[in-house]
């Protein structure tokens, strides 16, 4: 696969990564100076995950996935929340590393999800301007992870034989159907990727946008893992990231608004000035969303004015700010306050009630 453009009929695209540029670096400028910067990520993160499946043709509502993620479930998950949520997780790990990590081969085989060993991070090594924190793992933490490596032992051997089987099953089709020495999925797999990481070198003098946009449409066109089709889209939001462009954008919810009727057209070029589109889209939603969140914060703080110096309402707006919905229990867990406590901080602020319900309650800013 090539990106070859000519002057005649790049002028369109050229126009459209300008403008792209411009949106994305504008974004950064707002965000990076926020007094809400940390809680606005963390909102995008979610937004970005239930849009990436909307783009891949699912359904999952934000509120199922904040409570999912805070293990508050209150239905059984499906498997779709699960995907949503491997994505959100996906987008935290990427930005708790330096810039560059997602597009190197340990981040990349770790955002897969391949069975690798994890690298230890400098300590001298910093994330977006933030000094990485280590905690000790308490008792409770530990017999956690206890628990959760015994499962993985058990699922690792149940997929091993699961694997041998199919292995074993695809072999003597195979022998059959197809010629010798027919490489394996996996094999295939990293073929595809290869192909893939030689676009990444060869257009990395290009513009961060149009550089960004050629990775996605390539993912999608060598169709690199069929396990994870939602990567490509990450891992085109981090190479914006790494180029110093902006921030890590949340280019999933910028490409829902653009017709997916453009985004698969048969026009190389079309299929780029979507992409390019997208990102203004991503952009300027982002902006709207930063400037409606600092809007937010000037009316509940206004409810501080006054209040003791142990009140916990200041750290409930910062709960708030940081994710699209807060439940009773979400209340509850990270201010350590009684239900009852819960509800009547939660109708001190001018929050907006979700649900409606007596029995389940959550809140969201207006």
């Amino acid at each position: 696969m090539t990106y070859e453009f000519s002057l005649l009929k790049a002028t369109r695209l050229l126009q459209s990564v300008t403008r792209a540029g411009e949106a994305l670096a504008r974004l950064d400028e707002r965000v990076s100076r926020s007094p809400i910067r940390d809680g606005f990520l963390q909102r995008q993160n979610f937004h970005d995950a239930v849009s990436s499946l909307w783009v891949d043709g699912e359904l999952v509502h934000v509120e199922d996935l904040v409570l999912h993620d805070a293990r508050m479930d209150i239905r059984a998950p499906t498997n779709e929340i699960v995907n949503a949520h491997r994505i959100l997780r996906a987008r935290r790990l990427m930005e708790s590393h330096p810039p560059q990590w997602a597009l190197s081969d340990h981040g990349i085989d770790l955002l897969r999800g391949k069975n690798v060993q994890p690298q230890a991070a400098p300590s001298n090594l910093v994330s977006d301007g933030e000094e990485a924190d280590f905690e000790e793992p308490d008792d409770a933490d530990k017999a956690l992870a206890d628990e959760l490596a015994q499962m993985d032992a058990v699922l690792s051997r149940s997929t091993a034989l699961v694997a041998d089987a199919l292995s074993y099953r695809s072999q003597s089709e195979t022998s059959i159907h197809s010629p010798a020495g027919e490489q394996s999925d996996e094999d295939s797999e990293e073929e595809r990727l290869h192909r893939w990481r030689k676009l990444v070198d060869r257009y990395s003098d290009y513009p961060a946008a149009l550089q960004a946009a050629i990775l996605l449409d390539a993912w999608r066109d060598i169709q690199v893992s069929d396990r994870s089709p939602w990567l490509g889209r990450q891992l085109s939001a981090a190479s914006l990231r790494a180029s110093g462009l902006t921030i890590l954008p949340a280019l999933n919810s910028g490409l829902r608004a653009i017709h997916r009727e453009r985004r698969h057209s048969r026009d190389q070029e079309e299929r780029l000035v979507a992409i390019l589109d997208g990102m203004i889209e991503a952009a300027e939603l982002g902006m709207k969303e930063h400037d409606r969140l600092l809007n937010g914060k000037s009316r509940m703080e206004r409810r501080l004015v006054g209040k003791r110096s142990n009140s916990r309402l200041p750290d409930l707006v910062e709960l708030v700010l940081a994710n699209p919905v807060v439940s009773t229990s979400m209340i509850v867990k990270e201010l350590g306050t009684t239900p009852q406590g819960a509800m009547v901080l939660a109708n001190q602020l001018e929050l907006r009630e979700m649900t409606g319900r007596g029995r389940f309650r959550a809140w969201g800013i207006l």
